[in-house]
């Protein structure tokens, strides 16, 4: 009998896989995105100092102000602006963007474009 594996299990795998081709360094560090059902967070790491550089989430109260909704594409690309001004107030220019093992689409997407529009590069 085949068992099929769940979703959140290929979304390991395959952020697993992106994982071991990249790591974010202190020159250009890694924008780390991770979706709930209800919210999405982001995050910027140094992975050689094994720090956490930058954060922000949708349970913010500056994220979360004017939003009907926390889970939609709006929500994703007020969260990529408040990243990108969060990353360039710390002096942050580029960045490595790990999409977690998620499909680039819908909210994911909608957060990179953002953070690009905001002045981040990657």
């Amino acid at each position: 009998m085949i068992k099929k594996q769940s979703r959140a299990e290929v979304r390991v795998k395959k952020h697993m896989k992106i994982r071991n081709r990249f790591s974010g360094t202190a020159e250009r560090p890694r924008l780390a995105v991770f979706r709930s059902n209800n919210h999405m967070y982001a995050q910027i790491i140094d992975d050689t100092a094994q720090n956490t550089l930058v954060a922000a989430s949708t349970l913010q109260k500056e994220v979360k102000d004017g939003l009907a909704k926390t889970n939609n594409v709006e929500a994703a690309s007020k969260l990529g602006e408040v990243i990108a001004k969060k990353a360039l107030e710390k002096g942050i220019n580029t960045v490595v963007f790990d999409r977690g093992g998620f499909i680039y689409q819908g909210k994911v997407k909608a957060l990179a474009d953002a953070a690009r529009e905001a002045g981040l590069q990657f």
